[in-house]
Formats: structure tokens, sequence, C-alpha cells
């Protein structure tokens, strides 16, 4: 063969290695309300170009013939490319070839490509739609995937991983994306589950559909596997960008930095009339948080999961902050087992990733009850203290109302290692709320006096105005200052470009054990 022969012979593979090009293979997957993998890459990629990886690999299992098979791609399309001027490595698996099943050499590629991101410390983002193992490769199949899982867990914490889910994700491929960073799903196309409906049935007679048992809606407000809920496949392929626009590009970068529009000296008198001056009356912490980050926008991690806690992504002056805060719209702002878990993860994230944190609290404490204390709120509600403790990022702690007993510890108080300990004037800070101080400390004096209702309001108000003041907490140094909150935004930005090149050491250990 000559050279042209040879060139001919080159852009002959290339096409046929475009399956889902094809009209009659696209219109399949358009009639399902889904983009080809290659339709993906388009609206993910700068310019949509990918610079594609391991085309040509292709599974030499001689069983059932799948050696003789024609499978384009293995199934899966991988590569490198540029999300919004960033290198980013990306696979998006192909489900018009044999449903985008799973073989070993399938595996071997996603497996390679996380090598290639370890390696160049790139992000890897996955595109997920598989009907799960290709069975007719045995324990090929199972080597592809545990490669897979374990690569995936050396990667943790050195670049971020983000996984999209846009159609079914069975058995234990669900592990693949669930060990990442985060998960989104669209609905109604994404599905997530160990075990079918059909084998669900057969074996604990339960009936249940596919969306009630594993949909977008189940994971991001129930489960809270995933993070991000999309009701579109460009919805969730923008919120990958953004995702990005946050994150540096392994854990020895610093995040990115944007030029910041919005004065760091504004002063919002807003903030001084948001808490409500009855102390049971419920209001939005998101409005504290909108007024006080860069051009009011934030990123929220896990909005359906664990309304109780607020996660999510901002920036102030320009740089990327993690912001977690009590929602006392739900359960009034109490910690609970999801809500702990939620948190937890977050943190651990932002200090992977040189996130600063700013913690904003308004926490009677941990949510009681014997469902709680049964799902297991101690080992939970350990991973918040845990993650705080761990965490060497910048750490800013605002009181901005209730903060007790667990409560006060788990936020991010002042001795879990909180660099900067903020309070509002409206601030309550104690080891008990004074309706409990005044059950446990005062019962006798209460019950003694001639109008115990009376009395008891008269303990109660003073307790708040005498021992959970802020400026008593002040006093024994747990707080460092107590500021008017149209001084907020400010003082947080200001603090921050002090602790900028915080350092903080930690003993050398092969790892920590995380209360799992």
């Amino acid at each position: 063969m000559n050279i042209e022969e040879r060139l001919a012979l080159l852009e002959q593979k290339k096409v046929h290695s475009r399956q889902d090009d094809n009209p009659r293979y696209a219109a399949k997957q358009h009639e399902k309300g889904k983009l080809t993998a290659r339709e993906r890459l388009a609206v993910l990629m700068d310019d949509g170009i990918l610079n594609e990886r391991y085309t040509w690999m292709k599974t030499q299992s001689p069983d059932f013939g799948m050696n003789n098979k024609d499978l384009p791609c293995e199934a899966i399309i991988t590569g490198w490319g540029e999300i919004n001027k960033r290198k980013v490595y990306i696979f998006s698996q192909d489900f018009t070839v044999m449903g985008g099943a799973v073989g070993e050499v399938h595996g071997k590629k996603m497996y390679s490509l996380i090598d290639e991101a370890i390696k160049t410390g790139m992000p890897i983002v996955g595109l997920n739609d598989s009907g799960g193992a290709r069975i007719q490769e045995g324990i090929g199949t199972m080597q592809g995937y545990s490669t897979v899982f374990q690569r995936t867990s050396i990667a943790s914490g050195w670049i971020p991983q983000i996984s999209v889910v846009l159609g079914p994700c069975a058995g234990g491929a669900t592990y693949a994306p669930a060990l990442t960073d985060f998960i989104i799903m669209v609905d109604p196309i994404a599905k997530m589950f160990i075990t079918g409906p059909s084998v669900i049935r057969a074996v604990t007679s339960e009936i249940i559909n596919f969306d009630e048992l594993g949909g977008a809606k189940i994971h991001t407000g129930l489960t809270g596997v995933a993070h991000f809920y999309a009701t579109s496949e460009e919805e969730a392929l923008n919120i990958v960008k953004e995702l990005l626009s946050f994150f540096p590009s392994n854990s020895r970068e610093k995040p990115p930095v944007v030029v910041c529009h919005d004065p760091i000296d504004r002063m919002e008198e807003r903030l001084r009339y948001i808490v409500p001056e009855e102390d049971k009356k419920p209001y939005d912490m998101m409005e504290f948080i909108n007024l006080i980050v860069d051009d009011g926008y934030f990123l929220e991690i896990h909005k359906r999961f664990a309304c109780n806690i607020i996660v999510g992504f901002a920036r102030m002056g320009g740089k990327s902050v993690g912001i977690v805060a009590n929602q006392p719209k739900y359960l009034a702002g109490c910690l609970d087992v999801d809500a702990s878990f939620k948190a937890a993860r977050f943190v651990r994230f932002c200090d992977a990733f040189n996130i600063p944190v700013i913690t904003l609290v308004d926490c009677p404490g941990y949510l009681p009850g014997v469902r709680q204390e049964h799902m297991g709120i101690i080992r939970n509600g350990a991973k918040m203290l845990y993650a705080y403790s761990e965490a060497t990022v910048p750490k800013i702690t605002l009181v901005v109302k209730k903060s007790y007993g667990g409560g006060y510890s788990a936020m991010c108080g002042k001795d879990l290692g909180c660099d900067l300990m903020l309070a509002l004037p409206t601030a309550e800070i104690a080891v008990v709320g004074p309706e409990a101080a005044a059950d446990v400390v005062f019962k006798k004096e209460i019950e003694s006096a001639d109008n115990p209702k009376e009395k008891r309001r008269e303990v109660v108000n003073n307790y708040r105005r005498e021992v959970a003041t802020p400026y008593r907490a002040a006093e024994w140094g747990l707080v460092h200052e107590i500021i008017d909150p149209i001084e907020i935004r400010p003082t947080l930005i200001h603090a921050l470009q002090i602790l900028e090149n915080k350092t903080e050491a930690r003993p050398y250990k092969k790892h920590c054990n995380l209360p799992l």
C-alpha cells in the first residue's frame, strides 16, 4: 500500500469509529430524549474538539465470538480537550454500541484515561450512559470495573472527578460515579440502582418502577447519592462547566481567580434585618449568602438533599470559597444524619483542593429522637467534627444566631481549628439553649415560684441576655470579634486575604481513619 492508500484506510477507520454519527443510531438516542456520545462532547468541549485516546483498542475475548464483533470504540469515547480553556480528560459512553455495555477493553480505556489524568494532574469528567456489564466477556468485565474503582480511589483528592449520569447506571457500574466527587443526574433519563425492579420483585416481592427506585429525584432528594438535578443534558453539561470554574486542576494548585467587579468593601444594610427578633421565627439563610458573596452568585450543592444545611461554592473578592450554613427554614437548622454527612463530605472536598471554608451558624444542636440515634447520629455527627478538625485550609466561622452545645463544635467552633471566629450581636452562644437551661438549671426555682409560667419566662430572658450573649463568649476568648451585620462582606474578604498563605502542619501518618 502506498501512502495515499494508507491515509485513505485511516480515514475510513476513523469514520467507522463514529457509529453514533450514523443517522439510524443517532435517531435511536434522540427517540429516548438523549444526545449521542459525540453530541454530548460537542456541547461540553470548547469548539467541540476532543483529542481522542485509545480509539483503536478492541476486545480480544474469544468467548461468544466477541473478538469478531464490530464494536466501534468499544462503546466508549476517551480523550482530552478544553472546557472554558481548562484542560480536562473526559470519557463518553456510547449507548448505540451494545447498549454501552462495559467489557474488559471498555474498562481498560476508562482506567487508562484516569492514569493519564493522575500523571498530568488534570481533572476528569465521565459521561455515563451504559446498560452495565458486558456479560459475554465474563470475568474480564469484572477486572475492568474493579480497576476503574481502584484508579478512581487513588485519584481522589489529587484531581477533581465529576460524573454525569445520562442514562442507565446499574449494578457494579454505579460505583464508578459513586466514587467521584460530584454526580449530576438528568431527569427522566438517568437511573442508578444496584438491582433492578424485576430482581427486587423476584427476591422481596416489592413492586417498584425504575424512577421510584433510582431516578434523579430519588438520588438528589432522598439518598443524597447525586449532587445535582438537571432536566436536560445541556443543563447538566453546563453544571460541569460551572463546577470546574471553582476548582484548581489538582491539589497542588490554588483555585482560579476571576476579576471581581463587586466592591470588596460593599456594605449591605439589609443584613441587619434578616434575623427576626422573635426567637422561634424562621428566616432564609440564603438571603445572607446572596448578600455577601460576589455578585450574589452561589452554586448550591445537594440543593434537594438535607435542606437543613446549605453547602456550595461562591467567590469572595474573585476567589473561590466553600460555604457551609445552617438553614433555619428546615428543622430549625438542626444537624441530623444526612446534614452531617452532606457537610462533612463538602468540607473534605474543599480542604483537598485548597478552597477556604466559610461557616455561617444558626444551629440549636443535633436533632433529637430515637430514629436519629438508631440511624447513627453519633457516627455521622462525628464526621463533621473530623472533617473540620482535619481541614488545614483557612476556616472562618460567623455565628448569626444560635450556637448551642454540640452545634457549636460541629459548625467549626473556635476550638475545632477555626482561624477566625466572628459573631453578630444577634448571636447566642451557650452549652444549651435558654429553654433547656430553664428546665434543668432553674427547675426548682421555677417550680417554687408563685407564678411558675411567668418565672420561667423571666429565667429564659435573663439567660439569653446574660449567659448566651456573644459578649460572654468573647470574654472567654471563644469569639475573636463581634461585628455589625453590614460589615460581614468586607470583614470576611479581608480575613481571607490575611489567611491566604496560611500553613498548618499535621503529624505524619499513612492516612486518616475517618469515622465512615
